[in-house]
């Protein structure tokens, strides 16, 4: 489905790099933060190339309230280990986001190879897992 998108963004806007901003919120991990107008949906995005993701970012959710009130809508199982997580907020974090690039799909995209393991300077796979 990305591949299509990518090839109608390209035939309407003329570009193969686009982006897509906020994600449904039920599709998020439970600590994005989600959109202050609408909450159905969520501070994140991802940035693509030719249609293949190359990076996905969110704004991550420091209110412990709010957390709390997204774990407990998602089902999930509040352990010691989120507890500790949440608590942390309590003694104060700003807002704060991240994101995680793919550097060798950005290359092997922007280079048109045909394999992502030509980008790598050690690419790993069943039979090679050392240098």
């Amino acid at each position: 489905q990305e591949l299509a998108l990518g090839a109608a963004v390209k035939k309407k806007y003329g570009t193969d790099f686009f982006m897509l901003d906020k994600y449904p919120s039920d599709i998020r991990p439970f600590y994005t933060m989600p959109d202050p107008t609408d909450d159905r949906y969520s501070n994140s995005y991802d940035m693509f190339i030719r249609g293949q993701e190359i990076c996905s970012g969110a704004q991550r959710c420091h209110d412990p309230e709010l957390v709390t009130k997204i774990i407990e809508t998602k089902g999930i199982e509040m352990g010691d280990g989120l507890k500790t997580y949440i608590e942390s907020f309590r003694h104060g974090v700003s807002p704060h986001a991240g994101a995680g690039i793919g550097l060798e799909r950005v290359v092997f995209l922007y280079l048109g190879l045909d394999n992502v393991r030509k980008a790598s300077m050690f690419p790993r796979d069943p039979n090679r897992c050392t240098p």
